[in-house]
């Protein structure tokens, strides 16, 4: 029985009271957003963690961070430095995407040490298990890998079943600067190419689903033909897959399974509320899991910025679980200060859209913290703030003259004079 269907059976789990009462939300009104699939909680059945988490319609934004080994890159252990980090300064869940031959270790020990829900891309895995020869896997290989991790027991997966023999036809047609940008996509089209045959992550969706709904593992429908250029937004083949996204959502919730749905990529700020629109209308209200969007693609080596700054919009106007992006991004595997950089900037950017969707628990840590800078108390600032060891290097770093002020401006703080000249 998957959450769907124990809310239906009017049987409310326990970690739906206490995520309700985190999040501050009616119960009510909680369970009926999942059931209409505005809401999820990703969990695998097999799973126990301490930090499980809602994504969707009225809750806080929510901030995913990517790990993984690569074929250049295959240490395992540097990775799980990457989770404790991001566990540290409060990622709400990870993905592996490894591509490393050592994939399977890599996600056994990421299961084993993620306080936070885990997601993958199962098809990673039949590619490499298959020598990287996309020709030589077989329809069977997909399905394999899905029901392997499923039973490994990760919480999430990209499942790129939009793409089908249309979308590709529209793919052909069109006058895309850059074709495909998803490593998932790209393997599905080169198969499909290779092959001749339709998608089997979209003809064989129901043994997806039946694999989901035993585990109740969340669905994250992904975006394959995502932009990868902002000249590329919005574009037909984009929205070709998005729409018959929408179509699998539907299917998905009908069997009790809880689907999010993926999104770009690199869009200009003036189309980011067009396509978070676009989402909640095509895919029926469900959750939105954004990638930035980068919003320019001039600025390699500072794309945390511009996905900061999309990460901010397309959250405040609707979207509602964003993924990381490093300053690394385009450019190599993140390092452990790239992930630090990539996740606060995107934790900056879901309390800003906290903010502007009006939370009154974002609004009251802005306002303690206020309080605190008022009063100079520079550790309970500290404690506030998203990233609580910078600031205080830098203080330790700056040893001020005068101790409740800084060194900006000293003896001219203007606080401090403020306060001063209220008591004379």
């Amino acid at each position: 029985m998957t959450l769907i269907d124990s809310l239906r059976a009017n049987k409310r789990d326990s970690i739906i009271t206490k995520i309700a009462s985190i999040e501050d939300v009616s119960i009510d009104g909680f369970c009926s957003d999942i059931l209409n699939g505005y809401t999820v909680i990703p969990k695998n059945k097999k799973r126990s963690f301490d930090k499980a988490c809602a994504i969707g319609k009225g809750l806080k934004i929510k901030v995913n961070v990517n790990l993984g080994t690569s074929p250049d890159y295959e240490d395992i252990e540097g990775e799980l430095r990457k989770l404790d980090l991001s566990v540290r300064l409060g990622t709400d869940t990870v993905m592996d995407l490894s591509v490393g031959a050592n994939l399977e270790e890599t996600l056994k020990r990421v299961l084993e040490h993620s306080p936070v829900p885990v997601g993958t891309v199962p098809i990673y895995e039949a590619c490499v298990k298959a020598g990287n020869n996309v020709k030589d896997m077989r329809e069977s290989d997909f399905i394999k890998a899905i029901k392997r991790q499923a039973e490994e027991g990760v919480d999430f997966f990209t499942i790129h079943a939009g793409i089908t023999k249309n979308t590709l036809k529209v793919l052909k047609e069109s006058s895309r600067l850059i074709d495909i940008v998803s490593r998932g996509g790209a393997i599905i089209h080169r198969w499909m190419t290779l092959t001749g045959n339709e998608n089997p992550l979209f003809t064989r969706f129901d043994e997806i689903l039946d694999i989901a709904r035993e585990f109740d593992i969340t669905l994250s429908l992904g975006d394959g033909m995502r932009p990868g250029a902002v000249i590329d937004a919005t574009d037909a083949v984009q929205l070709e897959e998005l729409k018959k996204l929408g179509e699998l959502q539907k299917r998905a919730l009908k069997k009790g399974v809880q689907v999010i749905i993926e999104g770009p990529g690199h869009v200009p700020l003036n189309q980011i509320k067009k396509n978070v629109d676009l989402e909640k209308s095509y895919c029926n209200g469900a959750p939105f899991y954004v990638l930035g969007p980068l919003v320019t693609d001039i600025a390699p080596g500072y794309d945390h910025i511009t996905s900061a700054i999309g990460g901010a919009v397309a959250a405040s106007c609707g979207a509602d679980f964003l993924c990381y992006v490093t300053p690394s991004e385009h450019v190599r595997l993140p390092s452990l200060k790239d992930v630090r950089d990539g996740l606060v900037a995107s934790k900056i950017a879901a309390h800003v859209a906290d903010l502007a969707r009006g939370n009154k628990s974002a609004m009251q840590r802005d306002i303690d913290l206020s309080k605190a800078r008022r009063k100079r108390d520079w550790k309970r600032q500290f404690d506030l703030s998203i990233d609580p060891e910078k600031p205080a290097e830098y203080r330790k770093d700056s040893r001020p003259s005068v101790e409740d002020v800084c060194t900006m401006c000293g003896e001219f703080c203007p606080i401090k004079i403020s306060e001063g000249t209220k008591k004379s």
